[in-house]
C-alpha cells in the first residue's frame, strides 16, 4: 500500500501543479530514445514537416540504422547485411495510409569490425503531402535473422490558406568538424554525442496577417540535473531532496542564449539557430509566436548532450570513468586526477593487466565490461547517461536479469529463482511516474547494508577475470 499511496501522490501532484499546462508541454519535442534490444535491427527516427517554395507540404523522414546491429553474411571477401526498410505515413485521426515506401538496403564493408560497430547509415526521404497531422511509422527487417523493429514518430503541417500563425517542429542537425565532409547531417535522436560540436536548429514561422506584425523569440535554456554516478549498493537510500531522487527540475534553468525577431512579411520563413561546443547536460529550444499575446503560439524541442562517443565508449576519459564500479575509491581518485588521455589510457590498461595478470584474459573481460556499459547506456538512458544510473550500475555489475517482475513504479530484478533470497533479488522504485510531465524512468535502487558482501564479491570477480566464468 506504502507503493500504491506514493503513486497515487504524485500523480496528483503533477495534475495540480502542471494541469493548467496541457498546451504548452504538448508543444515540447523531445524525440526518441534508443529502443535497444539486443540481436534486433538497431533503428533511429526522426521526422520533420515543411513547407517547401517549390514542392509544397512535405514530410521529411530521418532514418539511422546502426551497423553492429545487423546480421551479416560473408562473400568476396566482404561481408554483406541486407535488411527491408518500410516507411509508412498515416493520416493522425483516421490511421489512413497516405504513403508507404519499401526498399531493400544494402551494408557492404571489407572490415570483419562492421560486426560490432556502433556507426550508423544514414537514409533520408521526403514525401509530399496535405496540410494536417500525420504519424510517420518505420519498420525494418532483417533479411538474415528474420528480427523485425518498429518506430513511431509524429509531424504535422500548417495549411498556409488559413488566416493563422504557426511553427513547425524543430529541427535538430549536427556537425562534427573533424569529419572530413564538414557538413550538417539531420540527428535522430533527444541524446546527441558531443562529437557534433557545431548544432543547427532549422524550423518555419507562418504568418498570415499582413497587417499584424509578428514577433518570434528564441532562447536556448540550459537544465540542472543530476552528473552524479550510482552510489555503492549498501549505502542509505537517496534522500527525497537528493538530486539523484529529483532527476531533473524542469523550473531550474540558465539562459544560454536568447533573441527577438520581427517578422513584417506574410507567409512562411524559414529560420535556423547555430550554437557551437555545447557542455554536457540536458537542454531545451524554445520559439514563442507573438508572446504575451491572444495569438500566441509556442514550440519547444528538448535534447540532451552527452559524452563524445555516446552511447559507445572510445575516448579515454569515457573508460576510465566507469571503473568507479570496481575500483577503490583511491584508486579512482588516482585515475581522475590525470589530466593527458594518454595517462589515462596508460593507467586503465595497467590497472586491468595489473590485477588479472594474462593479457588475453584482461581483453576478453574489458571488452564483457565495456560492452555492458554500452548496453546500459542505451537501455537505461535518462537525464543522465545510463552506465551512471542504479540500473546501470547493477547491469554492468551482474549483467541481465534473469527475470523481471514490474508494478506500478517497482521493479524487481532477479538473479536466482529464489525469489525470497534477499541477496540476489534487487528491488527498484521510481520517485517519479513517466509521464509527458516527466519524461524519463528513473528507477533507483532500494539499497540495503547485505548488500554488501555481493557487490564486493562481485567487484572481485571483475578485477580477477573470474566473471568470465562465474555468476550469482
Amino acid at each position: 500500500m506504502k507503493s500504491v499511496s506514493r503513486y497515487l501522490f504524485f500523480s496528483l501532484l503533477i495534475i495540480l501543479i502542471t494541469g493548467c499546462n496541457n498546451e504548452y508541454v504538448d508543444n515540447i519535442d523531445r524525440g526518441l530514445g534508443y529502443n535497444y534490444r539486443p540481436g534486433t535491427p538497431e533503428i533511429r527516427l526522426s521526422s520533420t514537416g515543411i513547407i517547401d517554395p517549390d514542392k509544397g507540404e512535405l514530410i521529411i523522414v530521418n532514418v539511422d540504422a546502426v551497423q553492429g546491429s545487423f546480421i551479416y553474411k560473408s562473400k568476396n571477401d566482404s561481408l554483406t547485411a541486407n535488411f527491408y526498410l518500410e516507411i509508412t505515413i498515416l493520416e493522425a485521426n483516421n490511421n489512413e495510409v497516405i504513403h508507404r515506401s519499401a526498399e531493400k538496403k544494402v551494408i557492404q564493408s571489407m572490415e570483419n569490425s562492421i560486426v560490432n560497430s556502433q556507426k550508423v547509415i544514414s537514409f533520408a526521404k521526403e514525401f509530399e503531402v496535405a496540410p494536417g497531422d500525420y504519424k510517420i511509422h518505420v519498420l525494418a527487417s532483417d533479411e538474415v535473422s528474420g528480427k523485425e523493429t518498429f518506430r513511431e514518430t509524429t509531424a504535422s503541417i500548417p495549411d498556409k490558406k488559413e488566416e493563422t500563425s504557426y511553427i513547425t517542429e524543430i529541427r535538430i542537425l549536427g556537425k562534427n568538424s573533424a569529419d572530413t565532409d564538414n557538413e550538417f547531417n539531420a540527428l535522430t535522436l533527444f541524446y546527441i554525442p558531443a562529437k557534433y560540436d557545431s548544432l543547427r536548429f532549422e524550423f518555419q514561422v507562418t504568418n498570415n496577417k499582413a497587417d499584424e506584425p509578428a514577433d518570434i523569440e528564441t532562447r536556448l535554456m540550459k537544465f540542472k540535473y543530476d552528473t552524479t554516478v550510482a552510489k555503492p549498493m549498501h549505502f542509505n537510500n537517496y534522500h527525497s531532496s537528493d538530486i539523484s531522487y529529483e532527476g531533473i527540475d524542469y523550473d531550474e534553468y540558465d539562459i544560454v542564449q536568447s533573441s527577438v525577431r520581427m517578422l513584417s512579411q506574410t507567409g512562411t520563413v524559414n529560420l535556423e539557430y547555430n550554437y557551437d561546443s555545447l557542455e554536457k547536460g540536458n537542454y531545451r529550444l524554445e520559439a514563442v509566436l507573438n508572446k504575451g499575446t491572444d495569438r500566441e503560439v509556442f514550440k519547444a524541442r528538448d535534447f540532451s548532450i552527452k559524452s563524445y562517443s555516446y552511447p559507445s565508449i572510445s575516448k579515454a576519459d569515457e573508460l576510465a570513468r566507469p571503473l568507479v564500479y570496481i575500483m577503490t575509491t583511491s584508486e579512482y581518485e588516482n585515475l581522475m586526477s590525470l589530466t593527458t588521455n594518454k595517462e589515462i589510457k596508460k593507467a586503465v590498461d595497467r590497472f586491468w593487466l595489473n590485477n588479472i595478470g594474462n593479457s588475453n584474459l584482461a581483453k576478453d573481460v574489458i571488452n564483457l565490461y565495456y560492452n555492458r556499459v554500452e548496453e546500459a547506456n542505451k537501455q537505461f538512458s535518462n537525464f543522465k547517461e545510463g552506465w551512471k544510473t542504479d540500473l546501470g550500475m547493477v547491469y554492468i555489475l551482474f549483467g541481465p536479469p534473469w527475470y523481471v517482475n514490474k508494478s506500478l513504479n517497482e521493479m524487481v530484478w532477479s538473479y536466482t529463482y529464489n525469489t525470497s533470497d534477499p541477496e540476489k533479488n534487487f528491488a527498484f522504485e521510481a520517485p517519479k511516474m513517466n509521464s509527458k510531465f516527466y519524461p524519463f524512468y528513473n528507477y533507483l535502487l532500494q539499497r540495503h547494508s547485505y548488500y554488501y558482501e555481493i557487490q564486493y564479491q562481485q567487484i572481485q570477480n571483475w578485477r580477477s577475470g573470474n566473471i568470465l566464468r562465474s555468476r550469482l
